[in-house]
């Protein structure tokens, strides 16, 4: 581990024993991501899934190797664990100059057999088992920047404060990436109960940890290293069960050596937060991981049994359809499109008014002039308002395609797509839009927003979903 720029590098021994775990369980080790799965008739072990909130599925230009929206974490013939082994202090000219005083922790190469780790991060390096890019995320049209609200009863929860080299709330790639090469890694035990546990920072192909110059770093009351990542690795673990009662814990800090700390004053800030004894780096069912860029949601086996599959998901789809669904005005007969054909807007696609959950079919009239839209020629306005009138209630707000949320992962039940979010319009069961939307996610240094999880939209409204009003065929 190289701790770069740390003021308690300036007068320890040349050289300490470093223990054999940091007080939760043994600290990771260099990957080797690429090991065959076990061969033969019996069903390799999984110990979880990992994926990628806003993604829907699949990544934008789709899911091609490492680089992909969801990992499936299996259980493999060789561990791949090594034991820390001695604290080098060096301190050069040269190092002072460009980098000042360092520590580097250096692995054994003794195996560690009963663990098998997983790290996660931007860099596409071999040791790096899930690559993960910043995910851009999007506010509403009626939301700020940093620290400000959604509009009017929103779900957004913000704190005021600055962001970390983001691109604000609009939705756009950020032009500097905020995730560390070597986020974080995932220890998971070999023999059941095949417990996860979660750290801060990953191993580089020198099978060193490297914290920057800004990141927190001290030495613990046993003469161990522990550190912060820049901007940090935060984790949210579900208050009860995730599936069947989902409400949102409190977000945490986790360290290089895995402790749990209380967020810092802000997400890059050098002071570290109180240390909270009483809570682990155990992730389960429903854990919400954020990387200052993009949050990964772990399920467990147990709890994906719960979740649709794919081919679940298409026969709701095709029992949607079956019902015929009518456009209340045109009464022309409404369909969901191909779970392939996501973010492709068809003509016969069921478009709803999110403020109502009247469900129509798309036209292109019932904009408010005295709203203060700019009504052009027959009744056209800028699709950027994106408020209509829904004829059969009056009740004026966004007007927008329904899409099926394709990510069975991102489900709390197997229920009936019968609620949608506010205002993307991403359709699912009750519980889950009822789920999510208590769940604030990370924005920024030290603001939270429910968002929907298959897109990142913030969301709006007094629930941040609503009940679709679908009508049937008049025959």
């Amino acid at each position: 581990m190289v701790l770069e720029g740390s003021s308690e590098a300036l007068c320890p021994p040349p050289s300490l024993e470093l223990r054999p775990s940091c007080n939760k369980s043994p600290p990771g080790s260099c990957s080797t991501p690429h090991d065959g799965l076990f061969t033969g008739d019996k069903e390799p072990i999984k110990y979880g899934e990992l994926m990628v909130l806003g993604h829907n599925g699949s990544l934008a230009n789709g899911d091609k190797g490492r680089r992909r929206s969801r990992l499936a974490l299996y259980k493999r013939p060789k561990a791949n664990g090594v034991k820390p082994d001695v604290i080098h202090n060096v301190s050069t000219p040269l190092v002072s100059k460009v980098r000042g005083h360092i520590i580097i922790i250096q692995s054994s190469t003794v195996l560690n057999t009963v663990y098998k780790m997983f790290t996660i991060g931007r860099s596409t390096e071999n040791m790096i088992d899930f690559v993960v890019t910043d995910t851009a995320g999007s506010s509403t049209s009626g939301g700020g920047g940093q620290g400000q609200g959604a509009g009017p009863g929103c779900l957004a929860r913000g704190q005021g404060q600055g962001a970390v080299g983001e691109g604000g709330g609009g939705g756009g790639q950020s032009v500097q990436s905020t995730i560390s090469r070597y986020a974080c890694r995932i220890m998971c035990e070999r023999s059941a109960p095949y417990t996860a546990r979660i750290y801060a920072a990953g191993f580089d192909s020198s099978k060193n940890i490297f914290l920057g110059e800004r990141a927190a770093k001290w030495r613990t009351s046993d003469g161990l290293m522990d550190g912060l990542t820049t901007n940090g690795v935060l984790v949210m673990h579900p208050a009860g069960e995730f599936v069947s009662e989902p409400a949102p814990g409190v977000w945490r800090e986790i360290s290089v050596c895995g402790n749990v700390f209380a967020l810092r004053e802000t997400r890059s800030a050098q002071q570290r937060g109180t240390l909270v004894e009483n809570e682990s780096n155990t992730l389960q069912d429903g854990s919400l991981i954020d990387l200052c860029g993009a949050t990964l949601l772990w399920r467990t086996p147990s709890g994906l049994r719960r979740t649709p599959t794919l081919k679940q998901l298409e026969t709701l789809r095709q029992e949607l359809n079956a019902a015929r669904p009518q456009c209340p005005v045109g009464f022309n007969t409404l369909a969901f499109p191909s779970l392939a054909r996501r973010e492709i807007v068809d003509k016969k696609q069921p478009w709803v008014y999110v403020n109502c959950g009247h469900v129509h079919g798309y036209h292109n009239w019932g904009y408010r002039k005295d709203k203060g839209h700019n009504v052009g020629p027959g009744g056209t306005a800028p699709a950027s308002t994106g408020e209509r009138e829904c004829p059969m209630c009056r009740r004026v707000g966004p007007y927008v395609p329904l899409w099926l949320g394709c990510e069975g992962g991102l489900y709390l039940d197997a229920g009936p797509p019968t609620h949608a979010f506010c205002p993307c319009g991403h359709v699912c069961s009750e519980k889950t839009v009822a789920g999510w939307s208590q769940i604030p996610l990370p924005h920024g240094t030290h603001a939270f927003h429910a968002a929907c999880p298959f897109c990142g939209t913030w969301l709006t409204g007094e629930h941040g979903h609503i009940k679709l009003i679908f009508q049937g065929p008049v025959d």
